[in-house]
C-alpha cells in the first residue's frame, strides 16, 4: 500500500533534511534517554556531515545510539542538556575540553523551549539561585526571594519523532515518548517530524492531536525502529523458599 502524499511528506530522512541542514546551525532533538528519538532524522543528520552543531537536547543517548552516533563523529560542538550519565564519550568529550556544555535544571530547560516557541525572550526563575547554574546571568530579588534571568531558546532545525501524524504535520506523540517533542516542534525555525504511522487529514481525532500542523513544516515516515533500552532492570527471582 503506498503511503499518503502531500506537499509536506519526504520519502526519506535525508530529502526532509535536504536544504535546511548546513554547519554551525542550532538543532533541537526531541527524546528522553533513547525514548521518543527521531532515530532516522538522527541518522540523516550523521550521513549528511555537517559540523560544528549546537545541540539542545535533554541528554546525548547513548554511546552507539541516538545523539550519541554525531558525537562519535565529532559534528556536534556544544550540547545544551540537562543530563550527561548514559554517555561515556558525552562525558570524555566534555571533561577533556573538546565539547562545550551549557547544563540546565530540567524543567528550566523545558520551560527555555516552551518560551521559545511562544515567542518569550526571557523568564525568571528561583531554580539554580545561589548555585553555578546562576553565575553570569542576571538575578534580582522579589519578595525576599532571588530570582534568575533565563533566556528562551529557538533552533534552526528541530527534529521530532510522533507515533501518529498526518501530511498537514498534525502529530500524536505515545505516553511518555511525548516528552521534549512538543516544545521542541514549536521552537524550531523548520521542523521536521518522522512518525511511526502516517495518514490522510481527518483521520485523527482533532482532540488527540498534541502538535498542530501549522508547527510541522516537513515530515517523512520511519521506515524501521529499533526500540531500544537505555538500561534493562529485572527484578531478580526471590531464592527458593523465600517468600
Amino acid at each position: 500500500m503506498s503511503l499518503p502524499t502531500g506537499p509536506k511528506v519526504y520519502a526519506t530522512a535525508a530529502s526532509a533534511l535536504a536544504g535546511v541542514v548546513r554547519d554551525n546551525i542550532t538543532v533541537m532533538s526531541g527524546g528522553f534517554g533513547l525514548c521518543g528519538i527521531a532515530e532516522n532524522l538522527i541518522v540523516a543528520l550523521r550521513d549528511s556531515g555537517v559540523k560544528g552543531l549546537t545541540v539542545v537536547s535533554n541528554n546525548a543517548g547513548v554511546d552507539e545510539y541516538g545523539l550519541g552516533m554525531l558525537l562519535k563523529t565529532r559534528q556536534i560542538r556544544k550540547m545544551i542538556s540537562s543530563y550527561v550519565g548514559e554517555n561515556k564519550e558525552f562525558e570524555r568529550q566534555y571533561l577533556s575540553g573538546e565539547l562545550e556544555l551549557e547544563f540546565n535544571p530540567q524543567g528550566t530547560l523545558a520551560e527555555r523551549i516552551r518560551a521559545g516557541g511562544a515567542g518569550i525572550w526571557g523568564f525568571y526563575t528561583r531554580t539554580g539561585a545561589g548555585t553555578l547554574v546562576a553565575e553570569g546571568k542576571e538575578q534580582r530579588v522579589v519578595d525576599g526571594e532571588t530570582w534568575v534571568l533565563e533566556k528562551g531558546l529557538v533552533a534552526d532545525l528541530s527534529i521530532v519523532k510522533a507515533w501518529r501524524g498526518d501530511t498537514e504535520g498534525n502529530l500524536i506523540y505515545r505516553k511518555t515518548a511525548r516528552n521534549f517533542n512538543p516544545m521542541m516542534a514549536t521552537a524550531g525555525r523548520v521542523t521536521v517530524a518522522e512518525v511511526e504511522k502516517l495518514v490522510e487529514p481527518g483521520e485523527l481525532a482533532p482532540d488527540q492531536i498534541h502538535t498542530p500542523g501549522i508547527f510541522v513544516q516537513r515530515i517523512i515516515q520511519g521506515p524501521a525502529y529499533r526500540r531500544q533500552i537505555e538500561n534493562r532492570t529485572i527484578r531478580k527471582r526471590p531464592a527458593a523458599g523465600v517468600s
